[in-house]
């Protein structure tokens, strides 16, 4: 994947936000986690005025001390309400970031994360993923032992939890060193689960959490290989009028260096789907497809076999005249490939 594409900005909520860039060719595929988008939390409405005075102000960092004092209390309501008021504050003005976790929330924040009332982990979920939102944070956020509650939270956490807690995942994820850690943590199987059973947007923030976790570590590719993740993606990679095609078909390219997705991609019908996808998909969904399918088959001439009875060379000596340069280049050696004489070695 040669080439960076540039990331259109997101709208949300009346204001504009710059899409963080992945490093390769899927990056526009994909959308960061940008702040979280769960409902508004009731507040009253002197609650609701100092909130919007400290957001005006730049002189919030009275307001800021005292409800990194009030996560501490030993009264849960006092922890939900300080919780709620940092992630807006953390939500409504990013420069909040660096001061609510510089005033010492972080730590206590993860301690609400870990708690056994769903709705105080929840908004501790919210609040650490809207303080993740400043890339300076991030490394202070996974040393201070945020990864393993933010799992937990993605696995028994509200609808909301689990979505917030795979985008904090996600934005931790883009630090290469805590990739491994977060997969020894036991991530790759909730995310796997979002994928399959979650709404739109947690299939969203779940994919692209994979993605991440994926790209470059073997043992999270494994991990998502052996947890099932190929059917999910071929069943959304076949959902061809559906909002997942995209990114299901990235998140199934980065795993196809292993060997065993080759396989589980081959045994939950993956071919025929992938074929399809190069006859009528859009020009990213074939450029895409035909990635795939040349890896599936630069090794296996019995998969060659099967992708040629697929009817795959018509659509393919298409694509190599009117598809991309890149799909061009890839459908010309995955052709090249399917017209080699047959030896006796079917080997997989």
């Amino acid at each position: 994947m040669e080439t960076d594409i540039p990331l259109p900005n997101y709208s949300y909520m009346g204001r504009t936000l710059p899409q963080l860039p992945l490093t390769d060719h899927s990056s526009s595929a994909f959308s960061d986690c940008n702040s979280d988008i769960s409902g508004e939390f009731t507040t009253t409405s002197s609650q609701a005025r100092r909130l919007l005075i400290a957001c005006a102000s730049d002189n919030s960092d009275e307001l800021i001390t005292h409800l990194v004092t009030e996560l501490q209390s030993s009264s849960i309501e006092d922890q939900k309400q300080a919780a709620m008021e940092i992630r807006l504050l953390a939500k409504n003005k990013p420069e909040n970031r660096l001061k609510i976790a510089k005033a010492g929330a972080i730590k206590p924040l993860i301690s609400l994360v870990s708690s056994q009332d769903l709705q105080l982990q929840e908004y501790g979920v919210t609040a650490i993923l809207n303080l993740s939102l400043c890339d300076e944070n991030k490394d202070a956020i996974a040393s201070s032992g945020a990864i393993k509650p933010l799992v937990r939270a993605l696995k028994t956490g509200t609808p909301a939890a689990k979505e917030n807690a795979a985008c904090a995942l996600l934005r931790l994820s883009q630090m290469e060193e805590n990739k491994v850690a977060i997969g020894k943590c036991g991530a790759i199987p909730p995310l796997v689960s979002l994928l399959e059973s979650g709404g739109l947007r947690a299939k969203k923030d779940a994919s692209t959490a994979l993605y991440s976790l994926c790209s470059t570590v073997k043992e999270n590719k494994i991990r998502a290989v052996r947890t099932g993740i190929m059917k999910a993606l071929v069943e959304l990679m076949a959902d061809l009028g559906g909002n997942m095609v995209d990114k299901s078909a990235y998140v199934a390219s980065v795993l196809m260096s292993v060997t065993e997705a080759r396989t589980a991609l081959v045994d939950e019908g993956g071919i025929p789907v992938l074929v399809e996808m190069v006859e009528v998909g859009t020009q990213r969904q074939k450029e895409i497809a035909v990635v795939i399918l040349l890896q599936v088959c630069e090794e296996s001439a019995a998969y060659r076999k099967m992708v040629a009875r697929e009817g795959a060379i018509p659509p393919l000596v298409a694509l190599s005249q009117n598809g991309t340069n890149r799909a061009k280049q890839k459908a010309e050696t995955l052709i090249e490939l399917l017209r080699q004489p047959r030896s006796g070695n079917a080997a997989v």
